[in-house]
């Protein structure tokens, strides 16, 4: 009722008879689908296109700022709310398209659907025996009661500006990772690492120190056991021989608890987050150890998923902890991200991996510089500052996610006010 006040609609997108998997395109108008909503907002890094031609035809989809888009399918509390920089976006099949009105403020709405009780609601009046269906119908009877627009707007803008920070600290946190992984591959993949002044003196051209190693013609030998050239003095050395490698191991069942009593346990990779688990279960009697900075291993599907320890902690079966025995765990965690593509490539034309042993682990190869070189305490000096970084991005980001969780239901039912 209020949004028809308002002049708003809530409509469905378009059928599958209207937009066809062929009418998808490289290049043209952004689609919004289930899959791109994430955190309230539009993830647009695997998003699908459609034409222009096709936008105009199915005009009445074409999502404007402060329209909230809501997945039909699925996990039907999932919906993104359209920000500026995306109106003219398109809503796709498989998606509701709600415009607000006049009346109500498009991100006060946002989280007042956000709130525990309202998307439980709307899970419980989902249809489908399989696969949870939303429709209009069941949109249009939420409940709405709410201040006037004003105050809503100023509910919003606190929660917008937790958000918008926690946004900022997860966007710093991928570039930063994104540089990591760049460096990595230039020095230890590419081997364009900076030649020293002895590298560059054996080749008789001294001022070429500090320069790309392989682009500047430094000897590259072919080695059997990797099957491709690496740098001269560099050796391939097993996982085992660079790492000291727990394989974990579930403790009792009975230990298992959500009330924080014993050890944070960690089973497997759906406790992963981004980059560090989240804590769901503690164990009494726990069995296997990961200390705090341990690379995490998945070693049961999706095999090669990496996370943190941001804490001591048990770790089950479904993981594996690993840490550098020479203290370059920056080095280590860019090896574990390179073996994880490996792993990927192999699922992906048809060789899957249910799970990966201890012995293969173990013998899993890669190039590594002579002992002696000062390579891997160059890339560990850089890292640092960065690792640092994203840990204290991580830890503030959890502490305004806990904020905003805890200011949420207050705010809506007016229990704590905005002056």
């Amino acid at each position: 009722d209020v949004v028809d006040e308002g002049g708003g609609s809530i409509q469905t997108g378009p059928f599958g008879s209207q937009l066809h998997a062929s009418d998808y395109v490289s290049e043209g108008i952004p689609c919004i689908m289930p899959a791109n909503m994430k955190n309230n907002r539009v993830d647009v890094s695997e998003i699908a296109r459609i034409s222009e031609h096709d936008a105009k035809r199915l005009k009445r989809h074409i999502v404007q700022t402060g329209d909230i888009v809501y997945s039909r399918r699925g996990d039907v509390t999932q919906k993104a709310l359209i920000r500026e920089h995306e109106n003219g976006f398109f809503c796709g099949t498989g998606c509701l398209l709600l415009r607000p009105g006049k009346k109500i403020d498009p991100a006060f709405l946002t989280y007042y659907l956000s709130t525990k009780t309202y998307q439980s609601w709307i899970a419980s009046q989902a249809v489908g025996a399989t696969m949870p269906n939303l429709n209009t119908g069941i949109l249009n009877r939420v409940s709405f009661c709410a201040p006037d627009k004003d105050d809503q707007k100023r509910i919003a803008s606190v929660l917008s500006a937790l958000d918008a920070k926690i946004e900022l600290n997860n966007r710093i946190n991928a570039e930063l990772e994104g540089m990591a992984k760049l460096l990595y591959d230039y020095w230890f993949v590419q081997f364009d690492f900076p030649m020293t002044a002895a590298q560059a003196a054996a080749l008789g051209k001294p001022k070429l120190a500090g320069h790309p190693y392989r682009a500047s013609g430094g000897t590259m030998i072919y080695n059997e056991t990797l099957k491709r050239e690496i740098p001269e003095g560099w050796t391939a050395t097993t996982l085992s021989k660079f790492a000291n490698i727990t394989m974990g191991q579930s403790p009792p069942g009975d230990s298992y608890n959500q009330e924080g009593s014993g050890l944070v346990f960690f089973q497997g990779s759906t406790d992963f987050g981004w980059r560090y688990p989240q804590v769901r279960e503690f164990t009494t009697a726990p069995s296997r150890l990961a200390k705090a900075g341990d690379i995490l291993l998945s070693v049961r599907a999706p095999v090669g998923t990496l996370n943190i320890a941001d804490q001591d902690c048990c770790i089950g079966r479904g993981l594996a902890a690993l840490n550098a025995k020479s203290g370059h765990d920056s080095f280590l965690f860019e090896v574990m991200l390179y073996f994880k593509t490996i792993f990927d490539r192999r699922n992906s034309s048809g060789t899957t991996f249910g799970s990966i042993t201890k012995d293969d682990l173990h013998s899993l190869e890669f190039a590594c510089p002579p002992e002696g070189s000062p390579l891997l305490d160059d890339f560990e000096e850089k890292m640092k500052p960065a690792h640092k970084t994203i840990l204290l991005n991580h830890q503030q980001t959890q502490e305004l996610t806990q904020l905003r969780d805890w200011l949420l239901p207050m705010l809506m039912n007016g229990q704590v006010t905005v002056g």
